[in-house]
């Protein structure tokens, strides 16, 4: 790992794996934690539920480090891996409901972990129903993103890639 990333790493975390669930529960309680990032999370949720359409069978994917479901009690929350508080344990790319029974699919920060898009968005039009939403959050880029991604993020980043990652990891192969 590049030592600018590693002396970034939050002392919490450091000696944990990002596929590792304790990472997880340990980026919950840093973003309960700081102000600032808890404000930031929720303006990105309060973006979410004005988004939302009507009905309540919301699914979040990778709900592990965040707290929508205190805004949103009936969320369906879900992670891809097994992290204590999470209701399923989901895979994007084959969810276990039935045809058109979800109103909406949410997600922060996660489009870019799922190994194939393509698989992700047809099995949601399956499960969606008519006027159902998928509505997400997610990175942007820009240059100082750019450099942020390429010195100090742990996730590969390739401009010129395309919407499949090799599997690795959950979370490492985003």
């Amino acid at each position: 790992m590049k030592l600018l990333s590693r002396l970034f790493e939050h002392p919490l975390t450091r000696s944990l794996s990002v596929d590792d669930p304790r990472t997880t529960l340990l980026r919950r309680k840093i973003i309960e934690s700081k102000p600032f990032l808890r404000k930031i999370y929720l303006e990105w949720y309060r973006k979410i539920i004005d988004a939302l359409p009507d009905g309540d069978r919301v699914l979040e994917l990778g709900s592990g480090a965040g707290f929508l479901d205190t805004l949103l009690p009936t969320l369906i929350t879900s992670e891809v891996l097994e992290v204590a508080g999470i209701k399923l344990c989901v895979d994007a790319q084959c969810m276990p409901f039935r045809d058109h029974t979800l109103d909406a699919v949410v997600m922060t920060d996660v489009f870019h972990h799922i190994p194939d898009v393509a698989a992700f968005l047809s099995e949601a039009q399956r499960c969606l129903r008519p006027g159902g939403k998928i509505v997400m959050i997610e990175p942007w880029r820009t240059r100082w993103s750019e450099w942020v991604y390429q010195n100090l993020h742990p996730e590969p980043f390739v401009p010129e890639g395309d919407w499949t990652i090799p599997v690795s990891g959950p979370l490492s192969g985003a």
